[in-house]
């Protein structure tokens, strides 16, 4: 409905947005913000509203640093491609456009069109089944032993760990980019130097279970742009996306309150010392306001995951190939995979890894 006529928080109808980026000719910097893209393809409110708002949900990030031609590059390849983001979403990247492997899963998750997933037991049961896989077929797992140093000496590495060294041919690191830069050797200096200018925000994370009460909306949750309230990044409705983890006995409304992002310095100061309280009572206050459910909660847990989500900032992109031309020029044997580089979604994590293993194996990713 918001697409012909005027639907708050809009002032116009939607399709004027669409009309502007069918006749604004294409970009020609080779990267720009998230912010000024949508600005110049769709107006400022799709910018200031729409856009800074999913910054916020995707990378607890600001849509004024971020880069469009990393965080969504469909976006900006469509812009290239076809002249407009509308007709190149539209007709795609042409016939044969490599796509890679196909499993079953994925086939299935296109015919439903599947939004978002999860799995019965949490997200822990992907770490948990990849353990029950790989451990009785030999692989040595060390938990609980951060990496301390790497060194590459006669062509094979050295990881020391707090309670011995691993040698190994090469090496996979899924490591931040800021914690691999302190375990680089000295001869590595340039990489580390890379490393360390991907930047992360931290966020904190309320999870609220509320009992006899109703949600007043449905859907998967919603996201809250930086000019209404930078501390509050969004609240996803638990109990609608996935009822499948609803506990038995009383009926109930689980809710998650995401706090921080690219502003948690300024809001709550430092991420290390922070009270648990405030963001409690912040995400409190927030289900009241935004959703009218007041009350204390049944169960809450208060989690601040420091420097969790990569920033990736204007010229990101240089940055990645800068680090990618690194490694080939020193004949590093290291694949770098993980958030800080191409993706920060779980699937873009899984994604990296099978591309790093298929070129470590010569095979397709």
């Amino acid at each position: 409905r918001g697409l012909l006529r005027a639907v708050p928080p809009f002032s116009r109808a939607l399709l004027w947005a669409g009309l502007r980026d069918l006749v604004t000719p294409a970009g020609t910097d080779p990267d720009e913000s998230a912010h000024a893209f949508a600005r110049r393809r769709f107006g400022p409110e799709v910018a200031e509203v729409a856009v800074d708002s999913l910054c916020r949900g995707v990378f607890a990030g600001d849509s004024r640093s971020l880069s469009v031609r990393s965080c969504f590059p469909a976006l900006f390849q469509a812009e290239r491609r076809r002249g407009s983001v509308l007709l190149g979403m539209a007709l795609g990247a042409g016939e044969g456009t490599p796509r890679g492997p196909d499993s079953g899963l994925a086939r299935r998750a296109r015919a439903e069109r599947w939004s978002q997933w999860s799995l019965r037991g949490g997200m822990e049961t992907l770490a948990r089944g990849l353990v029950a896989f790989l451990s009785p077929r030999g692989v040595e797992l060390r938990c609980h032993a951060p990496l301390c140093h790497l060194c590459h000496r006669s062509g094979r590495w050295q990881l020391t760990l707090p309670d011995g060294t691993v040698t190994a041919d090469h090496v996979v690191s899924a490591l931040p980019a800021a914690a691999l830069a302190k375990a680089l050797p000295a001869e590595a200096e340039p990489l580390a130097q890379e490393l360390r200018r991907i930047p992360a925000a931290s966020v904190a994370v309320v999870n609220l279970q509320y009992e006899g009460v109703t949600l007043p909306v449905t859907g998967f949750g919603h996201l809250v742009p930086s000019s209404e309230d930078p501390a509050l990044l969004g609240i996803v409705y638990d109990s609608v996306a996935f009822p499948q983890h609803d506990g038995a006995g009383t009926p109930s409304v689980r809710l998650t309150v995401m706090l921080g992002g690219a502003w948690f310095q300024q809001s709550f100061g430092d991420p290390a010392a922070v009270a648990p309280e405030l963001l409690l009572r912040r995400a409190q206050a927030a289900v009241r306001d935004h959703l009218g459910l007041g009350g204390t909660p049944a169960r809450s847990i208060v989690r601040v995951q420091q420097d969790c989500i990569p920033q990736y900032t204007l010229g990101h992109w240089q940055r990645v190939e800068r680090i990618s031309r690194f490694l080939k020029e020193q004949e590093l044997p290291l694949s770098l995979i993980g958030a800080s580089y191409t993706g920060v979604s779980v699937n873009d994590c899984i994604a990296s890894a099978k591309a790093a293993v298929g070129r470590l194996l010569g095979s397709p990713s």
